[in-house]
């Protein structure tokens, strides 16, 4: 039986994600084949991190020019579809951010070792 060599989960809030993923508790991230998504070059297609990155913020929860409910850049077709995959709430995440901050979040994801906060 092969064993998976994963890296283990630590609370880093360089891990969470522009849409509010913890990336530091994805299993792509554990094994090594993702470096998270601040870090993979191939996301070029994500309209989430190219909007953060030219605004020059940390996620989502950072912006000021949009209602996230109402971000068109945010609310895709494709982020909904990861959403069902994941049973994920991203935009959750992003208000459990604004409430307490990213240290906090990246330590509750981290002890817990959740990637989202799930549908309800």
């Amino acid at each position: 039986m092969k064993t998976l060599d994963l890296k283990p989960i630590l609370a880093d809030r360089n891990l969470i994600a522009y849409c509010g993923l913890y990336c530091g508790a994805c299993r792509s991230y554990l094994k090594g084949s993702c470096p998270g998504c601040k870090e993979n070059a191939k996301a070029t297609w994500c309209k989430i991190r190219q909007c953060c990155q030219a605004e020059n913020l940390a996620s989502c929860a950072d912006c000021t020019s949009a209602k996230l409910e109402e971000c068109k850049k945010y609310n895709t077709f494709i982020s909904k579809v990861i959403g069902v995959i994941l049973n994920s709430d991203r935009a959750a995440c992003i208000h459990r951010i604004e409430e307490i901050g990213y240290d906090k979040f990246a330590t509750e994801m981290a002890e817990n070792k959740r990637q989202t906060i799930r549908r309800k």
